[in-house]
């Protein structure tokens, strides 16, 4: 009943945020308002996201049919204009627009085509001023498996389910929303599932509604801010399995129904993995986490307290150690690295991606699953040449690339060695709770780890790692070359 109230009052305080709205269009404004820009100009999706506005938090409803892959949708915006606006834009892709709302008003709007979705131009019937709350309400319907203009987000498993997979641009694809990770909010959702079938969502799970038919609606809440391309929403044949860490936080996990005995003893792992990362990086940074195993994934996913999980990943390698602990360790730093300390744009991904790498190995080594130091000689060897083709781990061409992981890691363990691993521990652990719940890039980092050692020749070390054309002699081996092709 408790965490009820404190999503009725999350929802409440959106409400309030209408009513001021309402009273702030722009009539009263002296400058001439003009349309948000159809994208925020991300170097690697230049049309991803959207201008002249920031959202503050998504309210999203969603009427899930197993089987048929049909949905119906209400998504409410709850955002701040930064500039006097007559028009602004939403990434959308593949849904059937039924209407849209601004202030509570009709309001009138177009599709048109994007590079890594549509775009859906709304206009207010009345102009939007600058740095006043507003809120947006867009009704769709499609289904889940219908043609999309780019890449889809959908995932389908055996049971006639979905599960969401958004990184990096596809949650477009399941709701209207500013599909860019510079812009986080805060979300509640209300996720419809039919008898036999569990919703999951990102957050806490509040309470569950049934409804005459046997299906029910399952309302969650994040009160931290997330962005768009972490959303985990699911329905899917699954059972919920519960736990606790050493120290208390709440765990909660999905599992194929009919499979708990096989992967309970793989969730529970989860609790061992939480005191081995709250010891490097400090208090985990959300108030609850877990693990979704689904069929209907390939992949590994850091979903935001939900990382989703095929059901083939968890596998004995050939001398017969569980090392796709690796992996859940990985999506378990991005909760750090990524979740609560988000990249401003998608260039800056080896922030993300480097520490999650980092720690996976250095978590094998000590299980006595790999050399750590082996591995780190044979990244160097391979990114001297990777630098040239895809870019430095700084500055990417594009994403998933080696130089993105396993170079960004290459930066971890570089610096470590030029520092000592004292000054390491303490540049990781301050950094996730120096930048909770922000927005960062490398620029960032560097200053922060010239702050916090008093070194200003580590601005320079950094940059030459970072995004220099070629490898920098490591620190410790003079040995280590990069092959001559």
């Amino acid at each position: 009943m408790t965490s009820y109230t404190r999503r009725r009052a999350l929802t409440l305080g959106g409400a309030s945020a209408a009513a001021l709205a309402v009273t702030g269009i722009a009539r009263a404004a002296s400058a001439e308002p003009t349309p948000g820009a159809p994208g925020v100009g991300d170097p690697l999706y230049p049309t991803l996201g959207n201008g002249g506005y920031q959202v503050t938090h998504y309210d999203l409803t969603f009427d899930f049919t197993p089987v048929t892959y049909d949905f119906t949708g209400v998504v409410k915006m709850f955002a701040q204009a930064t500039q006097h606006l007559s028009a602004f834009n939403l990434d959308t892709d593949g849904h059937e627009i039924d209407s849209v709302k601004v202030n509570g008003r009709d309001a009138s709007w177009e599709l048109s085509a994007g590079l890594t979705g549509q775009e859906l131009t709304v206009t207010p019937a009345s102009p939007l001023a600058k740095s006043v709350p507003f809120t947006v309400e867009v009704r769709y319907h499609g289904n889940g498996k219908a043609p999309r203009a780019s890449v889809t987000g959908w995932n389908f498993g055996t049971d006639g389910g979905f599960a969401c997979a958004a990184q990096s641009s596809r949650a477009d694809t399941f709701f209207p929303c500013n599909d860019h990770p510079s812009d986080k909010a805060t979300w509640t959702f209300h996720i419809s599932a039919p008898e036999g079938f569990v919703a999951t969502a990102n957050g806490e799970l509040l309470a569950k509604s049934p409804r005459p038919d046997g299906s029910a609606v399952w309302h969650f809440a994040l009160r931290e801010r997330m962005a768009t391309e972490l959303v985990g929403i699911a329905v899917v044949k699954g059972t919920y399995l519960y736990g606790t860490s050493r120290r208390g936080l709440r765990l909660r996990h999905v599992v194929p129904q009919g499979q708990e005995e096989k992967y309970a003893p793989i969730v529970e792992r989860t609790a061992d993995h939480l005191d081995w990362a709250e010891a490097k990086f400090g208090r985990y940074p959300f108030s609850v986490y877990g693990l979704h195993i689904y069929d209907g994934y390939k992949a590994a996913l850091e979903n935001q307290t939900l990382s989703l999980f095929s059901t083939a990943w968890f596998k004995l390698n050939a001398a017969g150690h569980p090392t796709y602990e690796n992996t859940m360790i990985h999506e378990l730093v991005h909760q750090w690295y990524g979740d609560s300390v988000t990249p401003k744009d998608w260039q800056q991904a080896w922030l993300n991606e480097g520490p999650a790498v980092y720690y996976q190995r250095l978590y094998s080594a000590e299980q006595g699953w790999e050399d750590f130091e082996a591995l780190m000689k044979g990244y160097y060897a391979r990114l001297g040449s990777d630098r040239a083709l895809n870019g430095p781990p700084g500055l990417p061409k594009a994403l998933g690339g080696f130089n993105i992981y396993q170079g960004g890691a290459l930066v971890l363990y570089a610096l470590r060695k030029q520092v000592g691993d004292a000054k390491f521990e303490q540049i990781m652990k301050v950094w996730p709770r120096r930048f909770h719940d922000s927005t960062v890039d490398s620029e960032d980092f560097i200053r922060h780890v010239v702050d916090l050692t008093g070194d200003a020749s580590l601005d320079g070390f950094l940059r030459d790692w970072l995004f220099g054309s070629v490898n920098p002699p490591m620190p410790g081996h003079p040995d280590w070359t990069v092959p001559t092709p």
